[in-house]
């Protein structure tokens, strides 16, 4: 059997009048014959016999050139002409008023949301690619940036005044701050003395949202209520309970806010000032504020928005460190002390605000506190040395806002130390307690949790009750 390929200049039949076969997408096809060839050099008298069959063959051929392409993705112009208009037709149909059925009408407004997010993604590279043309061209372009009310970092020691501070804890709060723009206030749990104030006004100005520190005196007022018990689990969400060892470690807002709608608003308002909210914490120190709490539920999500994220209360890091520092001590609420000379300190004496009715029920939230610091929100505290804590993460307008309040367990002197910093969005809860973790760890490497506290006023003489306002 004999295979000739041919051509449109060049084409051969057969002559059993079967045809020709092109390949697809080409002007090009084969035939097979089993007798000899045949062309358009052939004799005169077959071409005279045959001139119908090549007539048709040769417009057939040139048919296929132009069909067969298009056929397999070539479209032609008047094809896309034909396809642009009739999609022109359909969408002025689509903007022209409903008078159809409005399951007809459906369809427009979904292709108008699809239009619009891809516009709004090719907007966006546009964007990238016009910032990447201008940095080669050197040409400058405004460019949106995230911003915060507050500086992440900032200088926070140079308005302060420490005279009358512990210089061992001062130099060991001062480097644990670093360049953060933040506070930290460490104060003695038996007595009540702040023994360092980094960064004073921030520390003593009017107070910020407490976010989840606020859960701790929450838990207590709980407990003191009969509302839970620490290891009885709390429905959360379809089949999700949560005890409250586990509520404080994760800082779980659903629970909390469930343990305020329980309270009411009053009681969770009785508790809060009795563990010094809206009050000043220290006792005649220049320039403290005494924060504030709301007089009703907040109109932002009510009591549970007040109990899961302390929604509308102002705190200070004195007042939390105040109130850690009953915590630490079994219930005793001091005033704060901030000696001004090394000649105040020796001349210190502790003053006893009120006497909190709480030693019973503080080891039933210290498991969560610690579990915070051992697999929870506060595990860049930990260490060697047992620390307890609780963190706060929330945002105050543009300022994030980042707490920890904390005290040691282990040692012979324990410390309180609260760490509060704002800023943007690295200004969160686990920084706060990275923060204080490395308080702790600098001060133990130096054996200052291991020495005694020296003998003063304050360790012969009582404490008494005092300044009741």
């Amino acid at each position: 059997m004999t295979r000739t390929k041919f051509s449109v200049d060049q084409m051969e039949t057969k002559p059993d009048n079967t045809g020709i076969r092109l390949l697809p997408g080409s002007c090009s096809g084969q035939w097979t014959s089993p007798s000899a060839h045949f062309s358009f050099r052939a004799e005169q008298g077959f071409m005279q016999r045959h001139t119908l069959t090549i007539f048709w063959s040769v417009l057939f051929a040139v048919f296929a050139c132009i069909v067969v392409p298009s056929a397999f993705g070539s479209t032609p112009v008047s094809h896309k002409k034909k396809k642009t208009a009739s999609a022109k037709k359909k969408a002025a149909v689509a903007v022209k008023p409903a008078t159809a059925p409005v399951s007809a009408a459906k369809k427009p407004v979904a292709k108008k949301a699809s239009t619009s997010r891809t516009a709004a993604r090719t907007a966006a590279v546009a964007t990238v690619v016009a910032s990447r043309a201008s940095a080669k061209t050197g040409v400058k372009k405004k460019a949106w940036v995230q911003t915060w009310d507050e500086p992440t970092f900032k200088e926070s020691t140079s308005a302060d005044h420490f005279d009358g501070e512990d210089l061992e804890v001062r130099k060991a709060a001062v480097e644990a701050l670093g360049p953060l723009n933040g506070a930290v206030v460490v104060v003695d749990p038996t007595n009540g003395r702040v023994l360092s104030m980094v960064n004073q006004p921030l520390a003593l100005g009017n107070g910020f949202q407490p976010c989840s520190t606020v859960k701790v005196p929450v838990a207590l007022a709980a407990l003191r209520e009969g509302v839970v018990e620490r290891t009885s689990p709390i429905r959360l969400y379809g089949r999700r309970t949560m005890d409250l060892t586990e509520a404080l470690a994760h800082s779980n807002n659903f629970y909390f806010a469930n343990l305020g709608t329980k309270l009411g608003y009053e009681r969770v308002n009785y508790y809060a000032h009795l563990f010094g909210y809206g009050e000043k914490a220290g006792l005649n120190i220049p320039g403290e504020h005494p924060g504030r709490f709301p007089s009703a539920p907040p109109k932002n999500g009510g009591v549970g928005m007040l109990t899961s994220f302390g929604e509308e209360i102002s705190q200070t890091p004195l007042q939390l460190a105040a109130m850690m520092t009953a915590v630490a001590n079994g219930g005793t609420l001091y005033w704060l002390q901030y000696p001004q000379s090394q000649a105040e300190v020796q001349e210190f004496q502790p003053q006893i605000k009120r006497h909190l009715d709480i030693k019973g029920i503080i080891p039933e939230v210290k498991p969560g506190m610690q579990g915070a610091v051992e697999y929870g929100t506060a595990k860049r505290a930990k260490q060697d040395d047992v620390i307890l804590g609780k963190t706060g993460t929330c945002s105050e307008g543009r300022t994030r806002l980042g707490w920890f309040g904390s005290f040691n367990e282990s040692g012979k002197r324990k410390l309180v130390v609260v760490v509060m910093l704002t800023g943007g969005r690295p200004s969160i809860g686990p920084a706060a307690s990275g923060v204080a973790g490395d308080v702790f760890r600098r001060l133990a490497a130096d054996n200052y949790l291991k020495t005694p506290a020296a003998i003063t006023a304050a360790t012969i003489l009582p404490a008494t009750l005092c300044c009741k306002r």
